[in-house]
């Protein structure tokens, strides 16, 4: 079955975001300053978030572990 993935990207606020299944949930930290998992009640991921995004122009690939099960 295929999933449907949206992705908006704010360019004034450099700021995008990627959610896997829309639902009610909230942001949490992560390892890096700059990245948010979304997560929905029961804890499992539901999305993520990135601010500063231009900043990772000519840099190494952005790595973090999104600890949780991806819904």
């Amino acid at each position: 079955m295929e999933k449907e993935i949206k992705i908006w990207y704010d360019k004034e606020g450099d700021y995008l975001e990627v959610i896997f299944d829309r639902k009610a949930g909230y942001f949490k930290e992560t390892e890096n300053d700059t990245v948010m998992k979304k997560v929905d009640e029961s804890g499992n991921i539901i999305g993520f978030s990135i601010l500063k995004v231009s900043a990772l122009k000519g840099q190494k690939p952005l790595s973090v572990g999104l600890a949780g099960h991806i819904a």
